[in-house]
């Protein structure tokens, strides 16, 4: 393919992601105060009973709800922006390296989703815990929308550290990266590791930073294994002697 015909293959595939996304925002608008809801439970645990998240501005409700919606859309259209993103990648790779595509869509989705669990029960609550009580002195009095943008960070943020497997498995498919290489370049992932959780974490405490790095440590892990069971194998220097 030209370079023309890939931008227009790219083109293709961004708009059937958007619209995907856009007819399950749709879908999710109808449940917005319900998924609101849902996501709010972990503040409420830690405020004062009778106590509601408050709005500042006429517009703040509904600016809340398009957000609320839009981030249940990204979840719910997972498998299929997956799809098209397999359906972009999939005329560079063999045509036995094809065969993946169900388990790219059905374990991208898995940790996709995976990710934003475990952001919302485990790591944002103890987050929020830390937060509130450092400020116990003060009388809380927190807004929706910077609850929301607060937590949209977090569970997008972890969400797609949890692709880091399936990443590592793309880059292997197309000979980018090897287990050797990985293992090898391991310290300095772990370096960049700490300083995605450092940018992601809402607070500056280190019990909080490893709360996001040490899964995602173990996830690079699990990529090096995904990468030597399912990674481009080297030709044998005889095929090689042979070919030249």
């Amino acid at each position: 393919m030209s370079l023309l015909s890939h931008l227009e293959e790219l083109r293709k595939r961004l708009f059937w992601m958007m619209g995907t996304i856009f007819v399950a925002f749709l879908g999710c608008w109808a449940f917005a105060d319900t998924i609101f809801t849902f996501l709010a439970r972990p503040i409420y645990r830690y405020l004062p009973e009778g106590q509601q998240l408050v709005i500042l501005g006429v517009t703040d409700a509904f600016m809340l709800y398009i957000k609320v919606a839009l981030l249940a859309a990204i979840f719910v259209s997972t498998p299929i922006v997956l799809y098209h993103l397999w359906r972009f990648v999939a005329p560079g790779l063999y045509r036995r390296e094809r065969r993946y595509a169900l388990g790219f869509i059905f374990f991208g989705s898995v940790l996709f989703l995976a990710g934003g669990a475990f952001a919302y029960y485990v790591a944002f609550p103890f987050a929020v815990e830390f937060l509130l009580g450092v400020g116990s002195n003060f009388t809380a009095a927190i807004t929706g929308p910077s609850y929301l943008s607060f937590l949209m960070t977090v569970i997008l943020g972890l969400a797609l550290m949890f692709e880091l497997p399936v990443v590592i498995f793309f880059l292997a498919q197309i000979g980018v990266v090897t287990p050797g290489f990985l293992l090898r370049h391991f310290r300095w992932a772990v370096l960049f590791i700490f300083i995605a959780a450092a940018l992601i974490t809402p607070t500056p405490d280190v019990f909080n930073m490893c709360l996001f790095a040490l899964p995602t440590m173990g996830l690079y892990l699990l990529g090096v294994f995904v990468a030597w069971l399912f990674g481009r194998k080297p030709k044998p220097a005889s095929d090689l002697e042979a070919s030249s």
